[in-house]
């Protein structure tokens, strides 16, 4: 992360305030976490998160560019019944966090 730790540190702390939040990880653009909220038992689960939601941050991303090439994706949400998942890609990584959807 090009990030200070205390930017990084500040970042978690926020996202980890929000009420319903249930764990977030940072990956780089090929998928690989670089920071998680999941406890050691749970890495797997982190790392599965991370390599599926990277890959459908890459596709939503080509397709608002070859909607409009002058735009970019900002943000994107996906919500079930169980989770809800929001994506914030940024130059130097992704931010993936996994909430409750009923918040």
């Amino acid at each position: 992360l090009e990030m200070s730790e205390n930017n990084i540190e500040n970042l978690v702390k926020e996202i980890t305030s929000h009420k319903g939040v249930q764990g977030f990880v940072i990956v780089n653009h090929d998928g690989i976490p670089l920071r998680h909220s999941f406890h050691e038992s749970s890495r797997l689960l982190a790392v599965h998160y991370a390599s599926l939601m990277q890959q459908l941050a890459q596709k939503a991303s080509r397709a608002v560019h070859s909607i409009d090439p002058t735009q970019e994706l900002q943000f994107l949400r996906v919500r079930s019944r169980k989770h809800e998942i929001l994506v914030a890609p940024h130059k130097d990584y992704i931010l993936i966090v996994i909430q409750a959807p009923d918040v």
